[in-house]
């Protein structure tokens, strides 16, 4: 059953309402590289939209009604966001979820370090990455640093065209025979994926000046200084800093035609911003819209800030006794009686290996929104694996709404597989489904999404907030 291409249904006003939502889209992934960062841009679209913050509800005693816009923040790495619906809560929800964290290396927390004149830091890389990837490119450095005085230090480096860059640096192909003859997961080792910083020793007089309490080496102190005067930042306050490197530049229209966008991050943030504009852009539902935006996916949803923690479950407790209808019954009703797409991305088939595809069973670039009735790997392990009965009222919502979409696996049978937070939603006995966009590089420091799937995810993920 082969999907058309969604392109060869536009006139042009829909393919300008489609390269304005991408370009939109291209603005916010060039600027929110980390969770943090998408938060707090999520958080001030959100209050212009006319959300408020459910502690300043509670606080004021108010009671949400009908068509109420809330909000709630985790920890500056994780939100919920919801518009209260005309039905019970009890009744259940229309519940998107996506991942706002990806693949990237962070800082250690011993990170400085000088070796023959040149200043780096340690990394430790988060989530799966091909670890080859990630030498040679133009790095910046993205994070916050949190003084034992309780101030919280906001660091972005290499992103303005005026800043340095940073970078991790590889092997000369002149000197590279051993290396050459490694398997790739071994060609570059995570132990390798320091990143440069500096290599310009202190002035005489800096290093003579307070010698005794001056850090070995002649570079170390030269860049521990621009630190203090930059930022105000001690070696010691990298104890207590979240410095997450990433790829350094703003995202890219992507092809001759401009059909497609290369940045940092699609995944999942493709799926995070759609999820965002469908339910900022609600009037009153019928029933209750949520859209969950979570930390830690790429490492298993663990944490305070991912899906596994009690944050979605508590705030909807807390959105209950607002509303002056708590129990813990009606709280696990809610939850039970919801349906939810887990907006996460699919692999798209790339021509240039299609030895790991089933092509009847894959997705493609242009064919519109991305459904996995089931992801995980080997025989399924890990996946929510949704019923006929849901696939199919999801089947009668968009062909209802005009929404170009396809169905898909992430690859052959037995060639890997992956998951996403939809078996943690299940797990609260509600039915859920995998939805996304499709993307090209993913987990690579740079991936490719269509403009065309962008666009029908928030048009689907606009018809499922209102229908059931």
């Amino acid at each position: 059953m082969e999907r058309k291409n969604a392109w060869e249904r536009y006139d042009d006003t829909r393919k300008k309402e489609v390269f304005s939502f991408a370009e939109d889209y291209r603005q916010f992934i060039s600027t929110c590289k980390t969770e943090r960062e998408c938060v707090t841009e999520f958080k001030t679209r959100a209050k212009e939209a006319g959300f408020r913050d459910i502690k300043d509800i509670i606080a004021s005693g108010e009671k949400p009604v009908p068509g109420a816009r809330v909000y709630a923040e985790n920890k500056g790495k994780a939100m919920a966001l919801f518009v209260i619906g005309t039905r019970p809560l009890e009744e259940g929800m229309n519940i998107l979820g996506a991942h706002i964290d990806s693949p990237r290396l962070d800082i250690k927390q011993n990170p400085l370090y000088e070796d023959t004149d040149l200043v780096l830091l340690d990394t430790h890389y988060y989530g799966g990455i091909k670890k080859y990837q990630w030498v040679t490119l133009p790095l910046a450095l993205h994070g916050v640093v949190a003084k034992k005085d309780g101030s919280v230090v906001q660091v972005c480096i290499g992103e303005d065209p005026a800043d340095p860059v940073l970078g991790v640096s590889d092997l000369l192909i002149h000197l590279a025979a051993d290396q050459m003859e490694k398997k790739l997961a071994k060609g570059v080792e995570g132990e390798r994926l320091d990143v440069l910083i500096g290599s310009m020793p202190a002035a005489k007089e800096e290093k003579e000046e307070d010698a005794a309490e001056k850090p070995a080496g002649k570079v170390k102190p030269a860049i521990l200084k621009i630190l203090k005067e930059t930022y105000g930042i001690e070696e010691e306050d990298f104890l207590s800093a979240e410095l997450e490197v990433v790829p350094a530049g703003p995202a890219r229209d992507y092809g001759l035609d401009r059909s497609m966008i290369m940045g940092y991050g699609h995944d999942d943030r493709v799926c995070a911003f759609p999820s965002y504009a469908a339910i900022e852009g609600m009037g009153t539902p019928e029933y209750t819209s949520a859209c969950l935006l979570v930390d830690k996916e790429e490492i298993g949803s663990v944490g305070a800030t991912g899906m596994q923690s009690r944050f979605f479950e508590n705030t909807v407790a807390e959105l209950l006794a607002a509303m002056g209808d708590y129990s813990e019954l009606k709280v696990r009703r809610a939850l039970t009686n919801s349906r939810a797409l887990s907006s996460d991305v699919s692999a798209a088939f790339d021509p240039n290996y299609p030895e790991v595809m089933d092509k009847k069973n894959c997705a493609y670039f242009g064919r519109g929104v991305v459904f996995n009735k089931y992801t995980g790997a080997r025989g399924k392990s890990g996946s929510n694996d949704a019923s006929a009965e849901y696939v199919g009222a999801i089947r009668r919502i968009l062909d209802d709404a005009g929404v170009c979409f396809q169905t898909a696996e992430l690859g052959k049978v037995d060639q890997g597989g992956g998951g996403t937070i939809a078996y943690i939603l299940g797990n609260y006995d509600m039915l859920v489904i995998d939805s996304g966009v499709a993307v090209l590089n993913m987990h690579a420091p740079w991936e490719i999404i269509s403009k065309a799937d962008l666009y029908e995810a928030k048009r689907c993920y606009e018809a499922f907030l209102q229908n059931r």
